[in-house]
């Protein structure tokens, strides 16, 4: 159906189960300057060939047409999103496309000196920094060779350029950064950070999340017990109000504090998925409802055999109607296709 000027009327996306999805979250590629061990295994995955990746041009389109369809926010993901050449052209481009309201990009900020003012200026809104450490050598044992002043680096410079509220990205595993955990929300007193704990997800065989040089596996613990061990070393946790950007975390203020601690439980915490507004594009033009699933809908396929506007309404709405009521990991679900770099998370 369309209004006498030719547009799409533009209603909200409402999945089978009554939940309203207007946020989509894009990888703009595979590839990664890193090899976080919870991520990928140290010899890094196949990558995709160049001519299977989306072209800028291609998502532009895809994110247009589902801004008139109803979405209304969009995050940049990878792989690195920043090692994409012309990922600062795709910003601006999303950022015009009526609709649109919201774009933020999740980094390992290596590359964000580089580009953050370009960003910004782009209309890039803030960053999601993965952080698992405030410790140089353990951050290099975590990633396998980063640079951890190269990261706090990257967050100054989103800082500088306005990119706003900084939200980094903590996954807390077993005797690998849980004896860090109140060192790392005690920063909150001081930065105007989200600091944002993140419960291991079950992406990988175990022999792939091990350690270098160690035969110890990547350790799960819920998000309740993150939160005890914050409230034993620095006191009661306030409830906060929910954050710029939306999502699943769960906020919480430490008295006095700049900023403000989340909480993200996928496995531990049943309502999760009960408010799930997101699905996801890959880097090769899959549309995927959960990340937690196989399920996924080829939006390239429709691209390159030139099929119109209505074409990819149709197989957005054939991912939207597929979307399950939850990710079912609990009955030994789990996707395993893809990584969570060939997902963008």
């Amino acid at each position: 159906m369309s209004t006498s000027n030719g547009l799409v009327p533009r209603t909200p996306l409402i999945d089978p189960f009554q939940r309203s999805i207007d946020y989509l979250r894009v990888s703009v590629t595979d590839r990664c300057n890193l090899r976080c061990v919870y991520c990928m295994p140290e010899q890094g995955i196949p990558s995709v060939p160049h001519q299977e990746i989306l072209t800028l041009e291609e998502i532009a389109r895809v994110i247009r047409v589902a801004a008139g369809m109803g979405l209304r926010r969009v995050r940049l993901t990878g792989g690195e999103p920043l090692v994409r050449k012309g990922v600062v052209n795709l910003v601006r481009w999303i950022s015009q496309t009526p609709g649109i309201e919201d774009i933020s990009l999740t980094t390992n900020s290596i590359l964000l000196p580089s580009y953050a003012h370009e960003l910004a200026a782009a209309g890039l809104k803030r960053v999601n920094v993965s952080l698992d450490t405030l410790r140089p050598q353990r951050f290099r044992q975590i990633t396998r060779h980063g640079d951890l002043s190269a990261v706090m680096a990257g967050i100054a410079a989103a800082r500088d350029a306005g990119l706003s509220p900084t939200k980094l990205n903590v996954v807390v595993m077993r005797e690998v950064n849980d004896d860090e955990i109140a060192e790392i929300a005690r920063t909150t007193l001081e930065e105007d950070w989200q600091v944002r704990f993140i419960e291991l997800m079950p992406f990988m065989d175990e022999q792939e999340t091990c350690i270098r040089d160690t035969s110890r596996a990547l350790g799960f613990i819920p998000s309740q017990e993150v939160k005890r061990q914050i409230e034993e070393a620095l006191g009661s946790l306030e409830v906060a109000e929910s954050t710029a950007g939306g999502g699943p975390a769960k906020y919480y203020r430490l008295p006095g504090a700049r900023g403000l601690i989340g909480f993200i439980s996928p496995l531990s915490e049943g309502q999760f998925c009960a408010t799930c507004n997101r699905m996801r594009l890959t880097a090769d033009g899959k549309i995927r409802p959960c990340l937690l699933t196989d399920q996924e809908v080829n939006l390239k396929e429709t691209l390159r055999r030139g099929g119109s506007d209505d074409d990819l309404r149709q197989r957005v709405l054939e991912a939207l109607h597929s979307k399950p009521d939850a990710h079912h990991l609990g009955d030994g679900n789990r996707p395993r296709r893809r990584k969570m770099a060939q997902i963008g998370g």
